[in-house]
């Protein structure tokens, strides 16, 4: 399998653990990221030619990625 790009751990790798442990301890955390993890390799698979997508289609999914990536952001920069 080719190397996924933009995982959550390589996007914020200075949260490593606190991604691991909201992944245990908060629901809404949890399906952000795991909503993240099946995006982000839908949008790999669209790269890569593997699943054949349009152009908007794949704009619309890196946009939804972008959002949930912000929210994500906001979480883990959180006390």
């Amino acid at each position: 399998m080719t190397h996924t790009p933009h995982e959550l751990a390589e996007e914020f790798p200075e949260y490593a653990q606190k991604i691991h442990d909201l992944k245990l301890s908060d629901a809404h955390f949890t399906r952000l990221a795991d909503e993240y993890h099946v995006l982000n390799r839908s949008i790999h698979r669209a790269e890569s030619g593997t699943e054949a997508v349009s152009d908007y289609t794949e704009i619309e999914m890196r946009k939804k990625r972008m959002r949930l990536k912000d929210e994500i952001a906001n979480i883990l920069a959180q006390g």
